[in-house]
């Protein structure tokens, strides 16, 4: 006899003997109470034809889906140890907690790492150590601005990432800027568009210009320069930055349901409300890389001169040397670039593209450096880097291999309260970070959480200063590959310079000194000197 039949049977047995008893005792009738809703559950389990599990087994097979329903939160609380946990593990998720409430962030009783399993780094220190500067008006900056830059930008070392406005709520636009205002780095609009929430507190913000050139676009979805003009001359606007591609999901444009395109982000947008928007896979401004080129210069002109830059997940390698011979060809180079890695964090992503599209941040990072040097243009141009950008030592890393400065996205959400509920795409973050639901918006108090994101980034950038002294440096310029070690094996130990020599200055620009690992990829250039 199948399961759903002797259900029905048993249920129906139990309404007669209530039933029966019901006319001796009436308060039995309270039973009804309990088991009626129960009942129609089951009975309703029966029915139902997309469910086999519930179908087959009534009321108990329901709590196979509840238990799937919290199985994140199980995982997070119970489970999973400090250095497990994906994509960010407990340790560097309370690490960013501890800094940004300004509490003990020191660990007891040594490491929690396995030294010993391959993929395990560390950085050399030396016997002769520096004393690291404690004042934060001594933190060391980063001059970002090229020779065609007539306002170079004064940056931190540390900036908040790109994440905009529909993706993130008001009030966490809001604690983001008014903590980058206090603590004077910049903050990062995102693709979305710059909204009043990014202006009401005056933190420097980088204006990041999308495929859908929200905020600066005509009607039919291709640039506006008027528009742009508008916005660009800002004085809270210090950089502009072209974004080619991001690390989550490079090569794919998003989509901005009808649902979502309220009166207010269309305003900011310049998108009609209630309309599904796309952002396509590429720009309608430029289809080369000389245009690309024109198009940089075009911006850097319309802003009055500001450094303008783009953005980046490294996909195929012989397109951005693309780039780079349009760069030598035309005179015209970007004042910065910023590297994302395929490692990096959206609200949203196909799985596809999250897990298995676009080069990891370290691959990337080397890559471009080291044909950026080989093109001769590195002096003129700075590196950014963003891709789990969490703590001292990850910027210790990344400028050791290249970089110049670091953007954090994820570790500045957690600093405002985000607890790594993986919801961002649901519209229902219960921190009230990744939500446009008010109920839960109003629980992120701005004045709270804006000091948290300047403690967050000082006690991070201290951190790494400190980091640079112990290795007996004068500042974050000198570090080297050579100053982080990775295990690959067991036995084996190599530094960075060795798994990652260095490319000769100038040396892709004359085919007799093309260093052998670049070879292959001149054959695909659609730029011949």
């Amino acid at each position: 006899m199948k399961v759903r039949e002797v259900f029905i049977l048993i249920a129906a047995a139990l309404l007669i003997a209530l039933g029966s008893i019901a006319l001796i005792w009436p308060p039995v009738l309270w039973a009804f109470v309990v088991l009626g809703p129960l009942m129609v559950l089951g009975a309703i389990d029966i029915v139902q034809k997309k469910h086999t599990i519930r179908r087959n087994y009534p009321l108990v097979g329901r709590f196979r889906y509840v238990l799937e329903s919290i199985r994140p939160e199980i995982m997070q609380y119970f489970v999973e140890t400090d250095t497990e946990g994906r994509p960010l593990n407990r340790i560097l998720r309370s690490l960013v907690y501890r800094r940004a409430k300004k509490v003990n962030d020191t660990e007891p009783f040594g490491t929690q790492m396995n030294l010993y399993h391959s993929g395990y780094e560390w950085m050399e220190h030396s016997m002769y150590a520096k004393q690291n500067p404690k004042e934060i008006g001594k933190f060391p900056r980063l001059l970002i601005g090229g020779k065609d830059c007539k306002q170079p930008y004064s940056s931190s070392l540390l900036n908040i990432s790109a994440m905009s406005f529909g993706s993130l709520s008001k009030n966490a636009i809001l604690a983001l800027n008014k903590g980058a205002k206090m603590g004077n780095f910049a903050h990062n609009t995102g693709e979305g568009g710059i909204s009043p929430y990014h202006l009401e507190h005056g933190g420097d913000l980088i204006w990041q210009i999308g495929t859908g050139y929200f905020g600066c676009r005509n009607g039919d979805g291709t640039f506006n320069e008027d528009s742009f003009r508008e916005n660009a001359l800002r004085p809270q606007v210090r950089m502009i930055e072209i974004k080619l591609s991001q690390g989550a999901k490079p090569g794919h444009g998003g989509i901005l349901p009808a649902s979502k395109n309220t009166e207010e982000i269309a305003k900011i947008r310049h998108v009609p409300p209630h309309t599904t928007v796309d952002s396509p896979p590429s720009h309608s401004a430029f289809s080369d890389p000389v245009q690309f080129m024109y198009f940089i210069k075009k911006l850097r002109d319309l802003s009055g001169g500001k450094p303008v830059g783009f953005k980046l997940c490294v996909g195929r390698k012989q397109e951005f040397m693309d780039f780079c011979e349009a760069m030598v060809s035309t005179g015209i180079a970007p004042d910065f670039i910023t590297v994302d890695g395929g490692e990096g964090g959206t609200g949203a992503a196909p799985v596809e593209f999250s897990n298995s599209m676009g080069m990891p941040l370290r691959e990337g990072l080397v890559f471009v450096y080291d044909t950026l040097v080989g093109f001769g243009l590195k002096k003129e141009i700075k590196l950014i880097v963003a891709g789990k950008i969490i703590s001292g030592f990850h910027m210790a890393r990344a400028i050791a291999l290249g970089a110049d400065g670091c953007n954090s996205a994820r570790a500045m959400m957690l600093s405002i309260g985000c607890i790594q509920a993986l919801k961002c795409n649901t519209n229902t973050c219960p921190a009230g970070v990744a939500t446009q639901n008010k109920s839960l918006v109003k629980g992120l108090v701005v004045e709270d959480k804006a000091p948290r994101v300047r403690n967050y980034h000082e006690a991070t950038i201290h951190s790494f200063l400190e980091l640079v002294a112990a290795a007996g440096l004068d500042g974050p310029h000198e570090l080297r590959r050579e100053h982080i070690s990775k295990r690959s094996g067991l036995y084996k130990v190599q530094t960075y310079e060795e798994i990652y020599p260095y490319v000769p200055e100038n040396s892709l620009l004359d085919i007799a000194t093309i260093p052998e690992s670049f070879k292959r990829y001149f054959q695909y250039t659609r730029i011949m000197r």
